[in-house]
């Protein structure tokens, strides 16, 4: 009887000793990668496939010292690799897939932590940027998990945070004449510390005018906060003015006389508005910023064929020479001015 329980324990004292190390070990790993972990500067993939690692390893000692038959053993060896490739082979779709995308989203480098961004429905601020998949917190400070995946198919909105526009949409009845609203929602994007704010008038419906007011704002940080003291700003500017803000369904029963019609006084002064200030060239900025610094290098192109080729000429008398020289010198100077240009946008570009 003792024989049987010394032999009993020699053969499963080596597979307790690896069971409990192995336990042992996971659970440490378990504590200082996981749960505390996330303090610390290391990225979540790493941790994870760490934790993957640690545990494959774990399961092939156990596997090694269990007592059973060098044939047994290598069959359960073949049969662990066989369900580990398994799992990696139905899920490496979708894993290499999000890893691509992942790899491509951080060379486009469309978008960075703490950047807003809208994909579909979901609207948020980047919390965090990992391989497989980006974290974005929402209005609700709700954390929306996004595999990368999800944002290489959809288009994604960044807001920019060099500044973006804030906006606010409202209809107002026939009645009331455009150029009486229109100052009263600009003073209210003034109000609401927007900078360079304007308005537009956005559809004539059946039974309303849509206008948007919208300005300027250089605190992205920001953003919810100035979207809820514009609109209260319009609120207060329209109600203020005695202006009333009902939806187009409003039924409200009124006398009125037979020449009672309801179209808005005209403008006192006939004409049109002056477009002068027209938010276009604040809107597309990069645009036309872009296409300037086009046209300066095209013709800091021309100016350089023309220098080049006014060079190979000759058999040109005095007068033409000095009127030549005259001529080159004012291109020359004007291709350092363009250089200079050029060199001061593109490091402007750089910065952004």
């Amino acid at each position: 009887m003792l024989d049987f329980t010394f032999d009993i324990i020699r053969d499963y004292l080596p597979l307790l000793m690896v069971l409990v190390v192995s336990v042992m070990l996971l659970g440490l790993a378990h504590t200082v990668l996981i749960r505390h972990g996330e303090s610390r500067k290391s990225s979540p993939l790493f941790r994870q496939l760490t934790m993957v690692l640690l545990t494959i390893i774990a399961a092939i000692s156990v596997t090694l010292a269990l007592p059973i038959a060098e044939t047994s053993r290598s069959e359960l060896l073949r049969l662990l690799g066989l369900v580990v490739t398994g799992v990696f082979a139905l899920s490496s779709t979708t894993f290499v897939a999000n890893a691509m995308a992942g790899f491509m989203l951080r060379s486009v480098k469309s978008f960075n932590l703490g950047d807003f961004i809208r994909v579909n429905e979901h609207f948020g601020r980047v919390a965090e940027r990992g391989l497989f998949h980006t974290e974005i917190q929402s209005e609700d400070s709700d954390l929306i998990t996004l595999p990368n995946l999800y944002l290489t198919r959809h288009p994604v909105k960044v807001v920019r945070a060099s500044g973006t526009v804030v906006t606010c949409k409202l209809s107002l009845g026939y009645d009331i004449p455009y150029y009486r609203v229109e100052p009263l929602l600009k003073q209210a994007g003034s109000d609401a510390g927007l900078q360079e704010p304007f308005v537009q008038l956005l559809m004539l419906g059946d039974n309303a005018i849509t206008y948007q007011v919208a300005g300027f704002c250089t605190e992205v940080k920001q953003l919810l906060t100035l979207r809820t003291r514009l609109r209260k700003a319009v609120l207060d500017q329209l109600h203020g003015a005695g202006i009333e803000i009902v939806s187009p369904s409003f039924i409200n029963q009124r006398r009125i006389s037979e020449v009672d019609v309801f179209t808005a006084p005209p403008r006192p002064d006939a004409g049109m508005a002056d477009d002068s200030g027209a938010p276009e060239q604040a809107i597309f900025d990069k645009a036309d910023r872009a296409d300037k610094v086009r046209a300066l290098e095209q013709e800091l192109a021309d100016l350089k064929a023309e220098i080049k080729s006014n060079d190979q000429q000759s058999g040109m008398d005095e007068e033409d020479k000095v009127d030549r020289q005259t001529r080159m010198h004012q291109a020359l100077e004007r291709v350092k001015h363009l250089e200079n240009i050029l060199r001061v946008a593109r490091e402007n570009d750089d910065d952004k």
